[in-house]
């Protein structure tokens, strides 16, 4: 099986250092970028299977950064884990919304991290089902293939992020349950995963507003969790 190409667009040399250290031990094959024009260009000479953007580069930024990736038709797919300085809701949406697929707040454990990529990638593994394993799921305006692994509403196709893909199939395959945060965290990333309730919070609001007016079926049980309301 190849080894995951992981791609650290920062411009730290300290963090550049030190995640070198701590992920070459996983085996996955590293290359560094220190700032988004050059992340790009590497990218368009070689895909990756997970990138790991950090927000405040020279230059362009990283929101710039994941906008003009997500643009790009070969690259749209790779998960983006973005990093920031600031855990501000705002910043964090902002990523989500350009089509993140998760956050991390500096300063991060490795560790922590290390168990981001590696829910990415298992992902975005997951995300390629074989034909017999195809499943379509509708309620209401808002239907999920997962062979495609396309999402709709009313029809036209939503442009929503690894994580958000797979937090709507959590709703979708069974409406009107109730779901805690914990068990969230355990259907889309798995158990025992480095993540706290406000992240979940974070990606139920992007998803919501990817939703547009359908936003409201993803209600919230007041000190429970959510649930998708049956059309």
């Amino acid at each position: 099986m190849p080894r995951a190409a992981i791609l650290i667009v920062e411009d730290d040399e300290e963090i550049q250092e030190l995640l070198s250290l701590s992920m070459e031990k996983e085996g996955w094959r590293l290359d560094m970028a220190k700032d988004g024009e050059t992340a790009l260009a590497r990218l368009k000479r070689e895909p990756a299977d997970c990138v790991i953007l950090d927000i405040m580069l020279p230059g362009m930024d990283g929101f710039t950064v994941l906008k003009k990736l997500k643009a790009e038709r070969e690259l749209g797919a790779i998960p983006v884990i973005m990093t920031t300085a600031r855990g501000e809701d705002a910043d964090i949406v902002a990523g989500l919304e350009l089509g993140a697929d998760d956050y991390v707040v500096k300063p991060y454990s490795p560790r922590v991290l290390i168990a981001r990529v590696r829910a990415a990638l298992r992902r975005k593994e997951g995300s390629a089902l074989p034909e017999s394993e195809r499943v379509l799921l509708r309620e209401g305006r808002l239907c999920l293939d997962t062979l495609k692994h396309e999402a709709l509403l009313d029809g036209a196709p939503l442009d929503l992020s690894v994580t958000e893909f797979s937090l709507l199939n959590t709703f979708l395959s069974q409406p009107g349950r109730v779901f805690s945060r914990n068990q969230i965290i355990d259907k889309i990333h798995g158990a025992d995963y480095p993540v706290t309730d406000r992240s979940v919070d974070v990606q139920v609001m992007s998803l919501r507003k990817k939703l547009k007016s359908s936003g409201g079926l993803i209600e919230t049980i007041r000190g429970v969790g959510y649930r998708l309301k049956p059309a």
